[in-house]
């Protein structure tokens, strides 16, 4: 595993980020499956087993303004092309610290490995588990870095009662480690204050390359 990414992401969680001074750190990828771009304040990490001197040639080359160089599509599809994965967004990351007690919301645990949300979720992650709640689901697992992240589905009757809020406030209820991680599409506002409202504050952005 990457240490590197491990220690710039528990610093991140507990608000301690990296020198705003424009640069961009490269790094191992923790694992096989994981590889991606963080970008916080004025400062990027790339976590892949790359050349470090072509991601810098890249991001030179890179048009636009330079503190948003790795986020720039333009970088992205370079990263893209270079490595044969893909992505399917840039993503808001954001964290909230774990919950003493049980979660206030009736959950029931899924334990079956052929469960749809199950499948998917080990695409990305280690260590998945799913809850069930009357309209929804959260899903806990370790994902970049052995972090732990959280994942919601609200069924469509099921919005408007707080549902979503509900689900992520239970993981942190339910994360064994001291912070739950969870990412957000920007696009999906509704998504973006659900999280917020549940304890979770904005950490980055992060762009994910996935294998296959």
């Amino acid at each position: 595993m990457s240490e590197a990414l491990a220690r710039i992401l528990a610093d991140a969680a507990e608000g301690r980020f990296p020198p705003p001074d424009g640069s961009t750190a490269v790094v191992a990828q923790p694992n096989r499956r994981d590889a991606g771009v963080l970008a916080f304040t004025a400062h990027s990490v790339v976590f892949l087993d790359e050349d470090p001197g072509w991601v810098r040639d890249t991001l030179a080359a890179t048009p636009g303004d330079a503190l948003a160089a790795t986020m720039n599509p333009h970088f992205l599809g370079a990263l893209m092309a270079r490595t044969g994965r893909h992505m399917n967004t840039a993503d808001l990351l954001t964290a909230a610290p774990a919950l003493a007690g049980a979660p206030e919301l009736a959950l029931r645990e899924i334990d079956d490995p052929e469960h749809p949300r199950v499948v998917r979720a080990v695409k990305y992650r280690d260590e998945v588990r799913v809850w069930s709640a009357d309209g929804g689901v959260l899903i806990l697992g370790r994902g970049v870095a052995g972090r732990w992240e959280a994942a919601i589905e609200v069924a469509e009757e099921a919005r408007g009662r707080r549902l979503g809020e509900r689900l992520a406030r239970a993981a942190r209820h339910l994360v064994p480690g001291r912070v739950v991680w969870a990412q957000q599409s920007p696009g999906n506002a509704r998504s973006v204050r659900t999280f917020q409202a549940a304890g979770y504050r904005p950490v980055g952005s992060e762009a994910l390359l996935i294998a296959g």
